[in-house]
């Protein structure tokens, strides 16, 4: 199948919205406009347009590293999604490209 991949890329813990981590509330609205998966991965390092450098140093301690929220979804469900961000006001980092998508020797197919 053809689609999008949807990526958005936020600070772990400095940005929240509604009370609630930008990653987790990405993850719960996709959930809720029906959107079949979606993902948010920690990553090691990484620094975003202001240059500053953000690295994961200590297990357990907080740290300010970027979270990748990953969606491989439909056009269509891409394009509810980013203007549900648009419409909750968030400012928010994303790429989005075409992709194919498929699974291998689904039981269904």
């Amino acid at each position: 199948m053809n689609g999008t991949c949807l990526k958005f890329y936020v600070n772990e813990y400095l940005t929240h919205h509604h009370h609630q981590m930008v990653h987790e509330w990405l993850i719960e609205q996709a959930r809720k406009l029906g959107i079949r998966c979606g993902s948010s991965f920690k990553t090691i390092a990484g620094f975003g347009h202001h240059g500053e450098l953000h690295k994961d140093r200590f297990i357990g301690l907080t740290n300010d590293v970027p979270i990748e929220v990953v969606f491989i979804l439909s056009d269509e469900d891409a394009e509810r999604l980013l203007d549900l961000v648009k419409c909750e006001g968030l400012t928010l980092f994303y790429v989005k490209h075409p992709v194919e998508y498929g699974v291998i020797n689904s039981k269904s197919s």
